[in-house]
């Protein structure tokens, strides 16, 4: 690390209207340093790494690279200044190569000299170790992978400040892993990184410097080894907050789940889900890990009856529910709740305030011809005061809060009803950290309570500490089956690639 700031941004004000999303931030990023950068959601991550990279202008501050004051008009002033932002949903055409997805939007001339921009790109992807083959098509690459060229990318545009937002999300440990060691060789060469994510333990492994944002605020820019996990969490809340996950030692019960040799074909006659076998005890809770992507979301589907499976067979205490659809499932009153992960699209409407949302799971059971809310008003008041939803009133619109306020409200009316199993896809995704613990220790009263738990995440440390048992899906297939308190995360690992291994390397890397 040198002592030159690359970047400073000093007194950063951002406004929407009334809403004030940064309010003079300061931040400041030296030139071969990785800086993280944290924050609650809504703490203003996101609207000030906007502003540098050109997508929105500030309302009030200065940006300066190398110390020269820049202002933005667009993210092609950004890029031109040796900002390179590298988005948690990648910007890549799928049917091209690597090195075309590279040389495209170049600035056109009369002739291009491919073979010397191929050159080009070449010593690049030599100089700092890019795992990445240039002949490739993006829709062969995996994930890590498609993360590797859109640095190289950008890169080759001259970036010598890159942003990585959130870059670990739905990596395996083994792509983290190559990752880390590319940022600290970029690092090394003089490169200034900008590191967001919500995984404090990679935070604490790679990362230089850490600052800290919380309600569009900069708190505090600490060094790495003069902090904790504990102290950064307590720093972006604002508050002191216990972050301990205890499995609960309950005693696992009988079957309440089986799946037997569960298979779905989609409309293009693509196998989604292959051979699906396992159960789920009554106080157990079973996670399932794997790439995004790879039959989790159809699972839980055709566990709930939304998805119509192709062939096998679905028990739920012994009983065949397998052609029974999510209506016929309800109206059993049978103690299956869903927690989908697109929470707006399958699990509340937006439009809707609280007591109609809760409401769409009570007006079919009531008798008459006037449908009465009075005891939904209750529930609905009940979930806003147990799960602390912060909302004006129970009569407000949903879509307007944020995404941990409607996950709470989509738990609380999901466990309200009691269930005796719960299928949760990704329900901490994109959640801030207080959030993502409440939903935890949800999780653990109802294992408490003898309910069977199926739980699909992505952070696979989360998922030994919460888990009773962990199963990997690669492709539409469980590759692993494994008691949570006997494997590695590397294990996981290795199984969410395929178990294509050869001694400790992988020799074959497919994407879902």
């Amino acid at each position: 690390m040198n002592e030159e700031y690359y970047l400073t941004m000093k007194n950063i004000t951002k406004k929407f209207g009334d809403v004030v999303a940064n309010n003079n931030v300061n931040f400041n990023v030296k030139g071969g340093e990785i800086h993280a950068l944290l924050g609650e959601n809504g703490a203003g991550k996101s609207t000030l790494m906007n502003m540098l990279s050109g997508i929105y202008i500030p309302d009030g501050g200065s940006i300066f690279i190398h110390g020269k004051e820049i202002r933005f008009k667009s993210p092609t002033d950004a890029i031109k200044s040796g900002i390179g932002m590298i988005y948690q949903h990648f910007k890549l055409i799928e049917s091209m190569t690597a090195i075309q997805n590279i040389i495209l939007g170049k600035k056109k001339k009369l002739f291009l000299n491919y073979d010397k921009e191929v050159k080009k790109v070449q010593q690049i992807k030599d100089k700092y170790g890019f795992d990445v083959d240039l002949k490739k098509y993006v829709y062969d690459m995996s994930v890590g992978e498609r993360e590797n060229l859109e640095i190289l990318k950008v890169m080759y545009r001259g970036a010598d400040i890159l942003i990585l937002d959130e870059p670990t999300a739905v990596f395996t440990p083994q792509e983290t892993k190559k990752l880390f060691n590319l940022m600290k060789r970029m690092k090394k060469e003089g490169c200034s990184i900008i590191f967001i994510t919500h995984k404090l333990d990679e935070v604490m492994e790679v990362a230089d410097t850490i600052t800290i944002l919380r309600k569009g605020e900069s708190v505090e820019t600490v060094t790495k080894d003069s902090t904790t996990p504990k102290e950064l969490v307590d720093k972006m809340i604002g508050y002191h907050v216990d972050l301990a996950i205890e499995r609960s030692n309950t005693t696992i019960g009988k079957s309440i789940l089986k799946v037997s040799d569960l298979n779905l074909i989609n409309d293009l006659n693509i196998p989604i889900l292959k051979n699906i076998n396992f159960e789920i005890h009554e106080g157990e809770v079973v996670g399932v890990a794997g790439i995004s992507g790879c039959g989790q979301k159809e699972l839980c589907e055709a566990i709930a009856g939304i998805t119509k499976i192709s062939s096998g067979k679905i028990e739920f205490q012994g009983k065949d529910i397998t052609d029974k659809d999510a209506s016929k499932l309800s109206k059993e009153n049978l103690g299956i709740s869903f927690i989908p992960e697109d929470r707006l699209g399958m699990g509340l409407v937006g439009s809707m305030d609280m007591v109609d949302n809760v409401f769409l799971k009570y007006y079919k059971k009531q008798k008459g011809l006037l449908l009465k809310k009075d005891d939904v008003e209750k529930k609905a008041e009940k979930i806003k005061e147990d799960l602390e939803v912060k909302t004006p009133s129970i009569h407000y619109p949903i879509k307007n809060l944020s995404g941990g306020n409607i996950q709470k409200i989509l738990l609380g009316r999901e466990l309200g009803l009691n269930p005796k199993l719960i299928l949760m896809g990704y329900p901490v995704r994109g959640l801030d950290i207080n959030t993502c613990y409440t939903i935890y220790n949800l999780v653990n009263e109802e294992k408490k309570k003898g309910t069977g738990i199926l739980f699909v995440g992505e952070d696979l440390d989360i998922l030994l500490s919460i888990c009773d048992r962990i199963i990997v899906m690669y492709s539409g297939e469980i590759t692993g089956s494994f008691e949570s308190k006997n494997v590695t995360k590397e294990t996981i690992g290795y199984k969410m690639l395929g178990n294509k291994r050869k001694g400790d390397e992988i020799y074959e890397n497919e994407v879902c």
